[in-house]
Order: structure tokens, then C-alpha cells, then sequence
């Protein structure tokens, strides 16, 4: 029975209103960048929605570093030219086809619910058959939307699985790796792989994650998540691996600055490639962002080692994966580079602030380094409206 109060409501425990009020920064992020999408962007709604998600889970990764940040952050993403790239155009989707896979997840996950009384079997069971529905009659393969939103939250279950596994030493233990968490990374991953096989890229940083988090798992466990990652492996030497281009000359390729889907082997020595990618990272956040990224991953490394090493491995399988290739839709592919680049410089912002605090010992200058972050979106939302 489902307790009420006076008023009708119904009462949440206190557990479950800290919990409403941790995800509530992330929900008005979404909510602010689905309006957005749809007003400013004329984004069909079920892909203004499928956006909107990846903002709110990118906002919940990034939640631990204070509630106005995570809106920031959140909304630097969603106003980043490369996100924005996925606004406009017309819907490819069947909304009826949407809803009917919905509804058939929900009530089997509800039902599954209601008979084992534990709520991550039914989520995940849920979880599988939307994503089998989604593949087989709704969605397109290699959809970069779809990798886009299982990205963000794939950081998000890695960095709060961290921090709750491994806290410093001078905050309270918050318990150890939840099932949400393991299942949930597990998950994600293999639809992510089966979407689009360069999400393998994110396996040895996640397998890294679960290693550090000292959580005992099963060898069936590590088995599977070994064979998502040759799963992966193998797809991405059929969809991006080609012998005549992997072996093409490097110096012909850059001179004719070629724009072919596939990579080429050897041109990651070539030091225009690596002013390519810190290009793409500058003309997303600005070159103020770039060095922000910087700080912000010497800072996580030394207060919380795991998630700066975690971060960084998979920031460097995406960024060696960006040297080499040479398509022309790189800049949405590398999205996961630019999430991690976005979680540094929002981390940076937030020692910067704390650090503004303690100096002074004034809670309200922190607010000045949350005011200073503000500039990022607004300006990348001039930047879309054509005024910046």
C-alpha cells in the first residue's frame, strides 16, 4: 500500500526525497535543452527527446560536482556544435512504433517488478527488450544518436560507481558498487556495441572502472564483458578497417586532405593531426575550455586517482581512434572525447570554486566560479541563434 499524506500526496521516504532531489538539477537540464531543441533547434520530438536524455545523463555524471554545474555542464553539451549537429531534419522514427515498444518494456519490467520484488531484474529486462524492439522495427543501425545518449550514461554509472566505490579520504564511505551499477554498465555496453561497434572504445575504461572499484564479480561477468569487447573489435575492423586505405600514403592523405570513412595507419605521427583534434575540442569550448580540460584532470588525478584514470583511458582510446581516422563525420563520432573533455573542465571550475572559498573563507565566492562556467552556454547558445 502506498502511504498518503494530509494533502493527498504521496509521502516519500527520506531516502527517496534525497534521492528526487539529486536528480532534479539533471531533469531541468534535460528539460531547459529539450525546449531548446524543439523551439530553437525545430528538432522532431522524439529526437529532441532521445537529446534531451543524453543531457540529463551527462548531468548526472557530473551531479557530485554540485547542482548549479551540472546544469552548466549539462547545457555546454547540449549548445556544443557538434551536439547540435543532430537538432533539425525530419523524423525517421515511427512515434507509434516508439510508444508500443515503450509500453511493452514498461509493463513487462512492471510485472517483473511486481514478482521478484527486485527493482534492477525488472529494469534490466526491461531495458533489453526496448533495446531489441528499438533494433529490430523501430530504430536504423549505427545510430549516432543512440550512442550519444548510451555515452552519457554509461560516464555516469562509471564515475558515480567510483566515487561511491572509492571516496577520499576525507569524506564518509558511501557503501560499495550497486547491482545498477555493474548490470547496468554491462548493459549499456553491449547495446552500445551492438548499435555501433566503436563504442567498444569505452570497454577498457569501463572493465578498468570495475578492476578499481575492488567488486567482486563473477567470472561469467568478466567472460561476457570480454566478449562484448571482441564483439567489438571484430566490427570495427569490418565497418572502419580497409587494407588499401590503412596502408595508403600518409603524406598523399594529408595533402589532398581526404575524406574517406575509414582509417589510415600511420598518420597519428603527422603533428597536424594533433592540432586537428585539439582544434575540435577549441572550436567546441573555446580554447579557454581546452586548458580548463587540462586542470580539471590534474585535479580529479589527484583527489579521486580512479575516475582521473578511468576518464583518461578512455579519453585516450577515443583521441588515438581520432588521429587515425579520417571520415567526415568525426566530429560526432569523437562526442565521447568531447563528454570527458566537458567533465574535466566542469571539475576544474568546481576546485576553482572551492579553492575561491577556502581562500577567502566566503561561501560566496564559489558562486563566482558557477557564474564565470554560465559564459560557456550562453555563448555557445549565441553562437546557435547566429549572434556570437
Amino acid at each position: 500500500m502506498i502511504p498518503f499524506g494530509c494533502s493527498g500526496a504521496i509521502a516519500l521516504t527520506p531516502q527517496q526525497r534525497q534521492r528526487a532531489l539529486y536528480w532534479m538539477p539533471a531533469l531541468a537540464a534535460g528539460l531547459i535543452a529539450w525546449i531548446a531543441f524543439l523551439v530553437i533547434g525545430h528538432t522532431p520530438i522524439i529526437r529532441a527527446s532521445g537529446m534531451a536524455l543524453t543531457v540529463v545523463g551527462m548531468a548526472l555524471a557530473l551531479r557530485p560536482m554540485s547542482a548549479a554545474l551540472s546544469v552548466i555542464g549539462g547545457l555546454a553539451l547540449a549548445f556544443s556544435p557538434s551536439f547540435w549537429l543532430q537538432a533539425g531534419g525530419a523524423e525517421i522514427l515511427n512515434p507509434l512504433h516508439v510508444l508500443i515498444a515503450l509500453i511493452a518494456a514498461a509493463v513487462v519490467a512492471g510485472a517483473i517488478l511486481l514478482l521478484s520484488k527486485r527493482p534492477i531484474i525488472g529494469i534490466a529486462v526491461g531495458f533489453i527488450l526496448f533495446a531489441a524492439l528499438f533494433f529490430s522495427t523501430v530504430g536504423t543501425p549505427r545510430s549516432l544518436r543512440l550512442t550519444t545518449v548510451l555515452t552519457a550514461w554509461t560516464l555516469y554509472l562509471m564515475v558515480d560507481g567510483l566515487l561511491v566505490s572509492n571516496p577520499r579520504a576525507d569524506e564518509p564511505s558511501n557503501g560499495a558498487l550497486g547491482g545498477h551499477h555493474t548490470l547496468g554498465l554491462l548493459l549499456l555496453l553491449a547495446v552500445g556495441v551492438a548499435n555501433d561497434p566503436l563504442f567498444v572504445l569505452l570497454v577498457p575504461a569501463g572493465g578498468l572502472g570495475l578492476f578499481l572499484s575492488r567488486k567482486r564479480l563473477s567470472l561469467g561477468y568478466w567472460v561476457a564483458l570480454l566478449a562484448i569487447f571482441a564483439y567489438g573489435l571484430y566490427g570495427i575492423s569490418q565497418t572502419y578497417y580497409s587494407e588499401f586505405w590503412w596502408n595508403f600514403p600518409v603524406d598523399q592523405a594529408m595533402s589532398l586532405s581526404y575524406r574517406i570513412p575509414y582509417l589510415i595507419g600511420g598518420v597519428w605521427r603527422e603533428p597536424e593531426r594533433w592540432i586537428q583534434l585539439m582544434g575540435l575540442i577549441v572550436g567546441q569550448f573555446t580554447a579557454f575550455g581546452l586548458v580548463l580540460g587540462v586542470l580539471g584532470l590534474a585535479r580529479l588525478s589527484r583527489w579521486h586517482p580512479p575516475v582521473g584514470v578511468v576518464t583518461m583511458i578512455a579519453f585516450g582510446t577515443y583521441a588515438a581512434f581520432g588521429l587515425i581516422y579520417f571520415g567526415a563525420d568525426s566530429p560526432i563520432l569523437l562526442l565521447p572525447l568531447l563528454m570527458i573533455q566537458l567533465l574535466w573542465m566542469t571539475y576544474a571550475m568546481y576546485t576553482f570554486g572551492q579553492w575561491l572559498q577556502k581562500s577567502r573563507n566566503s561561501v560566496r565566492l564559489r558562486w563566482f566560479a558557477t557564474a564565470l562556467f554560465t559564459l560557456l552556454p550562453f555563448f555557445m547558445l549565441l553562437r546557435i541563434v547566429g549572434i556570437a
